[in-house]
């Protein structure tokens, strides 16, 4: 009855809830976009559909062709699939590992907590985009996967650290010593007491890798080091960047990837800051 009552007042202050729903109306239409747009476009992201070059936009290509008469929509809706494909792999192995590692320092303390915790330090200091450059250099062939994983084992720090904290304050509570006295084991009490209690600032942290993971993804795509076999929206704005389309005035290759990057992360924490006004009853807005 509680529970239910909960996701009740939960979807009620939600759809009231202006950023969020603007936020998640953005992330909507692009991966409906990135879902339908290929079917609808009809061409290959690197066929030659237009002998004639670059070509402004359309009835027959909304988003123009690239310099060597590549269908940019079609490289667009293939673009966002990587994309979204990216957040949540990359966004996703952040999330997990931040996780473990920060519930069990948390909850273990002592030792435990010291090891994790200067292991922890260890690599959020170390430059990310350094190690992320320096990795995809190394390999000649990548791929989404790849990159996504790269992402997301250089990603977690931060996160570990916010959840190890949580945790702290959490241990200590009655309903976690009554579940200790009862024989419960320690990776339940985890999972089963303290995580449920901690499940929106775990959501939050979802989507702050979700959209972490998208930029990094961008960078490494814009400076030619992200996937050899696939196309991407940073990856089409470093074509359009190599071909000289800025300088010859062919915005159509590179506005729209930008433009989606930009409203994709700023939708994500717009979300957030929507979700956090949800689950905190002292920033609901009434």
């Amino acid at each position: 009855m509680k529970k239910q009552r909960n996701k009740n007042e939960f979807l009620y202050f939600a759809l009231r809830n202006v950023k969020l729903l603007i936020g998640f109306s953005v992330i909507l239409l692009f991966l409906i976009t990135g879902l339908v747009g290929p079917l609808l476009a009809g061409n290959e992201p690197f066929a030659y559909v237009n002998p004639l070059g670059p070509q402004p936009p359309s009835a027959e290509y909304w988003f123009g062709t690239t310099f060597f008469g590549q269908d940019v929509f079609s490289q667009f809706a293939h673009g966002l699939q990587a994309t979204f494909l990216v957040g949540i792999l990359g966004g996703g192995i952040g999330t997990i590992i931040g996780i473990l590692i920060g519930f069990v320092a948390g909850y273990r303390g002592g030792i435990v907590d010291e090891i994790l915790n200067v292991f922890t330090n260890i690599v959020l200091v170390i430059p990310t985009l350094a190690v992320l450059l320096i990795i995809a250099a190394y390999f000649e062939v990548r791929s989404i996967f790849s990159e996504s994983l790269f992402i997301g084992i250089t990603a977690w720090p931060w996160a570990a650290r916010a959840i190890r904290a949580q945790t702290f304050s959490l241990r200590t509570r009655d309903f976690v010593d009554l579940a200790r006295m009862s024989g419960m084991k320690p990776l339940k009490i985890i999972f089963q007491e303290i995580a449920p209690n901690m499940m929106s600032y775990l959501v939050m942290t979802f989507i702050l890798q979700f959209g972490g993971a998208i930029l990094n993804a961008a960078t490494l795509d814009f400076i030619g080091l992200g996937p050899t076999n696939a196309i991407s929206l940073g990856l089409m704005m470093q074509h359009a960047v190599n071909w000289g389309a800025l300088q010859l005035g062919h915005w159509w290759w590179f506005i729209p990837p930008g433009l989606a990057i930009t409203a994709i992360v700023g939708a994500l924490y717009t979300m957030n800051v929507g979700l956090d006004e949800v689950f905190n009853p002292k920033l609901r807005e009434t």
